[in-house]
């Protein structure tokens, strides 16, 4: 890639379209990455561009550094953002993630990006106000950078190895950060296994945010509404067509939450009372599901009692507070995971 740039390319508009015709961007223009331009991203991050990240064995891809580096230009990252997208890269290579499952799948999983730490406040990061929409450049540069490496390094081309079938707006950036100023809550880093002065990185296979709107005064009613849109028929969740416990009538997987309202609202909640109270209230009835054929048989009356719960435990809710804090009805959202736990978890990995 980076041979190909050339000083001659001319005018930034001529070196733009170029970057089109080879086919090197997600649709939006980007930044040239010129030689000059990616090895301040090396500098930065201190580390060679050689040096290997992980691969793709079923593609014959390598990812390196130099790759990261040349494609977080092209996002429009600044040098300083190298280190989170390097540590997000390194997570979604991890075989925990098992990248090549939600960059192939046909349910169009995005990359959820969730950052924690001193790093946030270090880049200026949004967890606040419009948390998945458009105006911060940290969070829409490094997870646009996270697409275009799928993109470029990794092969996820739409129509190639991207068999997505529908899609969402997260394929282009989708990348957040904890509100860890405003909550007595432990960060999500800090229940993963990190240090609170750790920077970190999670990354999650998800579909996209579904919001949530509770306008009561009780926690549980927020809950409850929290619960009621994760149990949704029609989910990645809500369905059979699963590998691992074929015993079992949904595919089971994780599902990250963003809690909205003031820290007062929440008082003597934790983050586990969260998981407690959500975990044996995500899923429908063996009946529910075979009104709607996800399970085959005729409803028995025993099937209105039986319970079929689409998260496997109560830790693979991952529960992260951003939004506005003083939102108005307690506003939340639901990240359903594409797949089940057994294709694809999410992975933490410390920012170097």
């Amino acid at each position: 890639m980076l041979d190909t740039v050339r000083a001659e390319w001319g005018d930034a508009v001529e070196a733009i379209e170029r970057c089109y015709a080879l086919g090197w961007t997600d649709g939006l223009p980007v930044t040239p990455p010129t030689l000059e331009r990616v090895r301040e991203f090396l500098d930065c991050a201190n580390r060679p561009a050689d040096e290997v990240l992980g691969s793709i064995p079923e593609r014959r891809r390598e990812i390196t550094v130099g790759k990261v580096a040349a494609n977080a230009v092209m996002a429009g990252c600044l040098p300083e953002y190298m280190p989170v997208t390097l540590a997000a890269t390194e997570a979604m290579l991890d075989p925990e993630f098992n990248l090549i499952a939600p960059s192939s799948s046909q349910g169009g999983a995005a990359v959820l990006v969730i950052v924690n730490g001193p790093a946030v406040d270090e880049l200026g990061m949004n967890f606040s106000n419009n948390l998945f929409g458009p105006g911060n450049r940290a969070n829409a540069t490094i997870g646009r950078a996270i697409r275009l490496i799928l993109m470029n390094a990794c092969a996820s081309i739409p129509g190639l190895f991207d068999r997505t079938v529908i899609g969402h707006p997260g394929k282009y950036t989708y990348c957040i950060a904890e509100n860890e100023n405003d909550s007595r809550w432990d960060p999500l880093h800090v229940e993963r296994g990190f240090s609170a002065d750790e920077s970190a990185v999670t990354v999650f296979a998800a579909w996209e945010p579904r919001q949530v709107r509770s306008a009561s005064h009780s926690q549980e009613v927020v809950l409850d509404t929290v619960a009621d849109v994760a149990s949704v028929l029609g989910s990645s969740l809500a369905s059979s067509d699963s590998v691992g416990d074929d015993t079992l009538p949904v595919r089971q997987g994780q599902v990250a939450i963003t809690v909205g309202g003031s820290a007062e609202f929440w008082g003597e909640w934790t983050k586990r009372d969260v998981r407690e109270y959500l975990h044996p209230r995500i899923g429908r009835s063996i009946a529910d599901l075979k009104i709607v054929r996800v399970l085959e048989g005729d409803v028995d009356p025993a099937d209105y009692q039986t319970f079929a719960r689409f998260v496997p435990e109560p830790d693979d809710i991952l529960i992260v507070r951003a939004g506005a804090p003083d939102a108005v009805g307690y506003r939340c959202s639901v990240i359903l995971s594409e797949l089940p736990k057994v294709a694809s978890a999410a992975v933490t990995k410390a920012v170097r």
